[in-house]
């Protein structure tokens, strides 16, 4: 009775494990029938983790290390699940904006709110960054700005707040510092990174000298896009061009609403205003500015667009953000300001979305 009890044990355990194992595929959120409780199956539709999990579980994608929280008997818990089973950093949750921390290139913020300083774990929920800074962004190309020594100040109504003052430095994964005095800097694209002895030549790259004694440089979105769309207007942009530079669906506002809209049509159809509004920012005396964003996952939130964001849902502007064109117009009684919003993909800039108030486009 004895072995055959042990046996059963030990099968049921494997079996478990076995269930809750680690494996390659992302597993995929879903609800329970009140839509209360978030559970994860695999690919294949099989339940990973029964619905256990409260709405601020905001992972929607399972792939190495999430941060989660339930109830269990009237009491809240929070903390980090690996795909292994592993709970690590209880109470420890990064928030920002009233969200928890998620997933980037397998490793996951976390905070230890007795001291208020972040770190870091990996994906197999190891601490490979200790808790002994102010904040950290999250890991973009294995690099992350990390601050210290800096004093928090809140806002007007003591919800918000600010990190004053402190130094900036870009780390890697391995808490080694690769540049001092690192200022953060959301225009910089780190996908784009290049080392050289001397700084970069190419004029949409900053450079910075690193501890090393080499210069780590980064293209600058804007300055990415200016050139961009400057040499695209300067070279002749016809009908057919502004259609291979525009996604293939433009979401636009029309005398109804917000409208979509195949390319060839629209722009066919509004050609001459769409290039002359484009071609005011050209003549020095057009107000008008750039502004980077990321894609609104509640416009665009088919499965074609999957890719532009991250698995929780959130829009992936440090690879792929929209630059978006302002030109204002009028004075104050007549004032209209047009929007031509490209987004960043893997072949180039797409405009997808389209506002123009001081035309009629049809």
């Amino acid at each position: 009775m004895t072995m055959k009890f042990y046996i059963l044990t030990f099968l049921t355990t494997i079996s478990s494990l076995t269930l809750f194992g680690q494996s390659n595929d992302a597993w995929t959120y879903f609800w329970n029938k009140d839509s209360t409780l978030i559970g994860y199956k695999d690919k294949n539709g099989v339940v990973k983790i029964e619905p256990k999990f409260t709405g601020f579980t905001i992972a929607r994608k399972f792939e190495n290390i999430i941060a989660v929280s339930e109830e269990k008997n009237g009491k809240w818990s929070s903390y980090y699940l690996t795909k292994s089973g592993r709970i690590v950093g209880r109470d420890s949750l990064h928030i920002f904006d009233n969200g928890s921390d998620c997933e980037s290139e397998g490793f996951i913020r976390f905070r230890d709110h007795k001291t208020d300083k972040a770190g870091m774990f990996n994906k197999n929920g190891d601490i490979v960054i200790p808790a002994i800074y102010n904040d950290l962004t999250r890991v973009r190309n294995g690099m992350i700005i990390a601050l210290k020594g800096a004093e928090k100040k809140y806002w007007a109504g003591g919800e918000h707040y600010t990190w004053v003052g402190g130094q900036e430095f870009l780390i890697d994964t391995n808490n080694n510092i690769l540049i001092d005095n690192f200022k953060l800097d959301n225009m910089l694209n780190f996908f784009t990174f290049e080392k050289t002895n001397i700084p970069h030549s190419d004029t949409i790259r900053k450079s910075f000298l690193a501890r090393d004694g080499t210069y780590y440089s980064f293209v600058d979105f804007e300055m990415e896009f200016r050139q961009w769309i400057t040499n695209e207007l300067q070279n002749n942009l016809t009908v057919e061009r502004f259609i291979s530079i525009s996604y293939d669906t433009i979401t636009w506002t029309s005398t109804n609403g917000w409208a979509k809209t195949n390319k060839q049509k629209l722009i066919t159809e509004n050609f001459t205003i769409l290039k002359n509004g484009l071609l005011e920012i050209l003549q020095p005396k057009t107000d008008y500015f750039i502004s980077r964003d990321g894609l609104n996952p509640f416009m665009y939130e088919s499965v074609e667009f999957e890719k532009y964001y991250n698995n929780c849902g959130e829009s992936k502007d440090w690879i792929y953000p929209t630059m978006s064109i302002i030109i204002s117009h009028g004075t104050k009684q007549d004032f209209s300001q047009n929007h031509y919003e490209f987004l960043r993909t893997d072949s180039g800039y797409k405009l997808i979305s389209l506002t123009i108030r001081n035309e009629k486009m049809i």
